[in-house]
């Protein structure tokens, strides 16, 4: 067995051990499901030091044909736009599993649902077939309904169905695209690498559907403009360690196969880049507006994720390298600050039981290392120089200047909206008198410190010294770019 099928199948057994052992002991499921997440992230670590950053091409690739009469087969395969995803995956489950200490109902359910969640996840980001991609982009559905239905909140019965009618209706239209771009692949398989020259043979105008298509199958999931309806209800009914996933990864499954499309339809991107870009900066002002007004903090970080992936579609839209660098970069950099940002939502909801943002003052004093950590966490999402979001937002705006000029100014309103909510949270947050209810709040446990330090240790670490995850990617983005330019050209 090679070293991503290990990744993969690692939390898939977990989950089975889990399934094995009887329910009556909630600490043994709970350290059984950290054992398998840590040794997923183990192995992730392993492949990033075994990973070469100059090779642009598939690495570690495993093939075993599963159904030659329509060629599909079970293909894995990372480069450089996925190496960073898997890791983070690895890194987000852990990190959940650690937050999660709050779950008491039926402990042994909810770590199958996660161990589950982390096999779909990983199984997008390495599949290089497309038929492996949609089984796997379908089994993330099941085990994140029952996370949100048996753990959320008050609302959660209505938030996991939004969730899941959304999703398989984007599905649907992506099954569809699927299915009209195969017809155009010589070889009838469905392998990435066979499938990014239909192009070629493919008419222009049979492209432009099947892109829109992928475009509404992958923003809902995103999620962009208009289709993003069940996010914020979905990140506020759920337990707030699901939400680090969700936001942190789940989301990122859309920009992954939007990316991995844009390489197979390159004529039909270039086609409709004025409504991605339109939809970006859209989607950019509308999330950070409504982020702005809420005073539910749990909401406020849903909508700030939405303005969030308007940043990794600009940078998609330009269909240039530094673009491209820019929205993956945005991915990774989003998926930390996210990450963060639920984690320290959801241990402030914990102690006190509220959301509302108004319900609280003067923090510093009661919760220094809380603080702290939130304070670089907010920071960061406003792209506060030194972090790794304001790295990535410079290279989609310098994309988004080379490709689009001007219209950038609307990208910059953005950003100053992302500042005022971000400078308000910390403001609400941090000063003002210390009210009765909030003076005996337990700050930061161990596990929390070490959770919050690696995500925000990340996102300094990047900020400061981003090279080596520029450069992670740096090969297969180039690589990426010269085919689009490639075929755009000679379309």
């Amino acid at each position: 067995m090679g070293i991503l099928s290990a990744i993969l199948l690692t939390p898939a057994i977990g989950a089975l051990v889990l399934a094995l052992l009887p329910s009556r002991y909630p600490d043994f499921a709970r350290g059984i499901g950290k054992l398998f997440t840590s040794i997923a992230f183990l192995l992730a670590c392993y492949l990033l030091v075994s990973f070469d950053s100059h090779d642009a091409g598939m690495q570690f690739y495993e093939y075993f044909s599963i159904n030659p009469k329509i060629g599909s087969a079970y293909a894995l395969g990372v480069d450089g736009l996925s190496m960073p995803l898997v890791v983070l995956a690895t890194l987000l489950t852990l990190i959940s599993l650690l937050a999660s200490a709050g779950i008491a109902n039926n402990v042994k359910g909810y770590n199958i649902g996660i161990l589950l969640s982390e096999f779909g996840m990983l199984g997008v980001f390495l599949a290089q077939d497309w038929s492996l991609f949609y089984i796997f982009w379908e089994i993330t559905l099941i085990p994140m309904f029952f996370l949100i239905d048996r753990w959320g909140g008050k609302r959660r019965q209505t938030a996991s169905i939004n969730f899941v009618l959304y999703t398989m209706s984007g599905s649907i239209f992506m099954l569809v695209s699927l299915v009209a771009v195969f017809q155009y692949v010589p070889e009838q398989v469905s392998l990435m690498s066979a499938m990014t020259h239909v192009s070629e043979n493919m008419p222009k105008n049979q492209q432009v559907w099947a892109f829109l298509g992928f475009l509404i199958g992958f923003g809902v999931k995103m999620p962009i403009f208009p289709l993003h309806g069940w996010l914020p209800l979905a990140h506020v009914e759920a337990p707030s360690p699901v939400s680090i996933m969700m936001s942190g990864v789940l989301i990122k499954m859309g920009a992954y196969g939007l990316l991995r499309v844009v390489v197979m339809l390159p004529t039909a991107a270039h086609t409709l880049q004025p409504l991605l870009v339109f939809l970006a900066l859209f989607g950019i002002i509308y999330g950070g507006l409504l982020a702005w007004r809420q005073s539910d903090l749990k909401a406020m970080v849903a909508y700030s994720s939405i303005s969030h992936m308007g940043i990794i579609l600009l940078g998609i839209s330009t269909l240039n390298e530094v673009g491209l660098t820019g929205a993956v970069l945005q991915m990774s950099a989003h998926g930390l600050i996210a990450g963060g940002m639920f984690m320290v939502v959801g241990m402030l909801y914990e102690r006190t039981h509220t959301r509302n943002i108004q319900d609280y003052s003067s923090l510093v004093q009661v919760m220094p290392r809380f603080a702290f950590f939130t304070t670089i966490i907010l920071l960061a999402a406003m792209g506060m120089p030194g972090s790794i979001g304001a790295v990535a937002e410079l290279h989609a705006v310098v994309g988004g200047f080379q490709q689009w000029g001007g219209l950038m100014v609307f990208f910059s309103l953005g950003i100053l909206i992302s500042s005022a909510y971000a400078i308000r949270t910390i403001g609400l947050l941090f000063t003002g008198p210390v009210k009765p209810q909030m003076k005996q709040i337990e700050d930061l446990r161990p596990p929390e410190l070490l959770a919050l330090s690696v995500l925000v240790g990340g996102i300094v670490l990047f900020g400061l010294l981003p090279a080596s995850l520029v450069e992670l990617s740096a090969a297969t983005i180039s690589q990426m770019n010269g085919l689009i330019r490639l075929r755009i050209l000679g379309g």
